[in-house]
């Protein structure tokens, strides 16, 4: 079955990727300086400045606005463009803001490797983690309380997404490969995703409560954590049910209820927990927790599970039996105020690129239909 449970909204508005400086967020003080006096003597736009330094429009014009300290090396650019010297530029007491990024959630250790974005404003560190679906080389080292940068990424180049989908790793190559951009993928069920979307600590959370019986489900999770301003991006539909070992027989919901005694189940607040609790009627599953996907599927392959609430791909790629139980929609939820970021655009483009629908068209379960649709909750 195919979900068309989600109304096409508004076409992306085309954007133009650019390369960002590395920055530090400034302080509430006010800092003058002479950006906007020496580009405007050129008859120069933010824009054709921001071309010739190498930074984006937007940290242009925060720079101008005393809303950004720009670091020694964006200041040096600006610097060399307008033919001046740091101390013309920005006054001989002018220097980078102390301070820097702060953690988008705490490492559980020390030192720590990081990676580094910029969400709504903020300039955050995240704990490196799952980095077979991030095949990436951290930003730095955090290392007694000093950060150690090992590489010059930027921060406003890195797009942060919370999702479940065990093909989030496939989205990230197809990502960076199109539109320059790079993507950080953290494995978190629904409501752990919505939560930190909510804390602006990532850029979108991705939710699949929305079934063929319950097409709203999404917007309504979208909207009672991100509030009504908050957007859904259709990122695929898919088959979801239940992993069993590859030699069971059994062949119906009803019976495995009542023959399964050790569960693969999945964080509260998720949606397969959801499905899971439905199924046993609001029994506590007997067996352990597991993260992810996959998780549900390693562990009926080992053999410590009878069975687990999955979708379809990871079942296909353990080798298990699988039973479906319902088709559910897979959207990202964003606030609205992200939406013409570059980088969110660049990844509708990539989302509804005739490319990327066909590799997830073939993977088992998925249906690429109305992949890329973007609606308003």
């Amino acid at each position: 079955m195919k979900n068309t449970d989600l109304n096409r909204g508004a076409s992306a508005r085309n954007a133009t990727i650019i390369s960002p400086p590395s920055m530090i967020l400034a302080s509430r003080q006010s800092r003058s300086n002479s950006v906007q006096a020496m580009r405007v003597a050129r008859d120069w736009s933010q824009a054709e400045l921001a071309k010739r330094s190498g930074i984006s429009r937007a940290a242009v014009s925060a720079i101008e606005g005393d809303r950004l300290t720009p670091s020694v090396s964006t200041a040096l650019s600006l610097a060399g463009v307008l033919g001046c010297t740091v101390e013309e530029l920005f006054g001989r007491n002018a220097k980078p803001a102390p301070g820097g990024p702060t953690w988008a959630w705490q490492p559980w250790q020390e030192p720590c490797r990081y990676w580094e974005a910029e969400v709504s404003g903020r300039r955050l560190f995240y704990p490196v983690e799952a980095t077979s679906l991030n095949p990436l080389p951290p930003d730095g080292i955090w290392k007694n309380g000093v950060s150690h940068d090992s590489q010059s990424a930027s921060a406003e180049m890195t797009l942060t997404v919370a999702t479940c989908d065990p093909a989030a790793g496939l989205l990230a190559h197809e990502y960076a490969r199109e539109s320059g951009f790079r993507m950080l993928v953290f494995p978190r069920g629904g409501g752990a995703a919505l939560e930190l979307a909510k804390q602006r600590g990532i850029h979108m959370a991705a939710v699949h409560r929305s079934t063929g019986k319950s097409p709203d489900r999404n917007a309504a999770s979208a909207r009672d954590t991100l509030g009504a301003n908050s957007r859904l991006l259709r990122v695929a539909a898919w088959e979801s049910g239940i992993a069993l070992p590859s030699d069971s027989r059994v062949s119906s919901v009803k019976s495995l209820s009542k023959q399964a005694t050790r569960w693969a189940a999945r964080e509260p607040g998720s949606a397969a927990r959801e499905c899971l609790d439905h199924l046993l009627e609001g029994k506590k599953p007997q067996g352990r927790e597991v993260e992810g996907h996959h998780g549900v599927a390693g562990a009926v392959r080992a053999g410590w599970a009878d069975a687990g609430i999955c979708v379809k791909l990871p079942a296909v790629e353990a080798r298990l039996n699988f039973l479906p139980i319902q088709n559910e929609a897979l959207d990202f939820c964003f606030h609205a105020s992200l939406e013409n970021d570059p980088r969110v655009q660049a990844l509708i483009r990539v989302l509804r690129s005739r490319r990327y629908r066909q590799m997830i068209d073939e993977l088992p379960g998925y249906d690429a239909r109305l992949t890329g649709e973007l609606a308003s909750v």
